[in-house]
């Protein structure tokens, strides 16, 4: 009688767990509309403390959305006429063009049922960023020419995450994100020369990199109720 007693409570905790575990709904598909966010440093960029404004720029697919989910999230940015001070405030400017996407897979743990869900997941990624641009010398009178400058990096990230969703409606939530990117990256530059020649120059780097994303906000909608 004691043994099956035992059974019966196992398999009551059991269903317990795993109806914990399931949750309401199979999936949910995130928007990003708006992100605050660091991106990586270009050559020898002097603002890299600086937040970028981010809009409609990054998607995510969460899989057995409750306490404990799977996430998928991908991002990408383009930026024309991307500017910054290379080496220092006076000595060069580049313009160019800009590219940043990331795809990254993890965990998410909601801590409750209630309509206001605090969370925190923890993404695994891949993370690429390169610029193509024009670098001139600051002060008109330097000798100096004009050079073009072409940079990617590529790499891995680890991304601790801290977030809160509010549940608008059964299946409609509102949600805020902050992040840190632990962006580990293999970089390449290459100049080349405004002189006869083109001369052209490389140089080729295992660097690491701290970025800080302080808000990410966007909306996600739920799919396929289970109960």
């Amino acid at each position: 009688m004691n043994r099956f007693l035992l059974v019966i409570a196992i398999l009551l905790f059991n269903a317990n767990v795993f109806a914990q575990v399931e949750g309401n709904y199979n999936y949910s598909i995130g928007i990003r509309g708006y992100s605050l966010m660091q991106l990586p440093k270009i050559a020898q960029q002097t603002n890299t403390d600086d937040f970028t404004n981010v809009w409609l720029s990054g998607g995510m697919l969460k899989l057995n959305d409750n306490q404990m989910a799977f996430r998928i999230s991908g991002y990408y940015l383009y930026k024309r006429d991307y500017s910054f001070n290379n080496q220092c405030e006076t000595c060069e400017s580049a313009v160019g063009n800009l590219n940043d996407f990331s795809v990254k897979i993890g965990f998410e743990k909601n801590f409750n049922y209630s309509i206001i869900q605090p969370y925190f997941a923890t993404d695994f990624g891949f993370r690429s960023t390169s610029f193509k641009g024009t670098v001139k010398q600051v002060n008109s009178s330097s000798l100096k020419r004009p050079y073009s400058l072409i940079t990617s990096k590529n790499g891995g990230t680890v991304t601790p995450v801290l977030g809160l969703k509010v549940n608008i409606s059964k299946q409609l939530s509102l949600f805020t994100e902050s992040s840190l990117d632990f962006f580990y990256f293999y970089e390449r530059q290459e100049t080349v020369l405004g002189d006869a020649a083109e001369t052209r120059t490389f140089a080729k780097y295992y660097k690491f990199e701290a970025l800080l994303n302080p808000v990410s906000v966007g909306l996600q909608l739920h799919l396929v109720r289970k109960n």
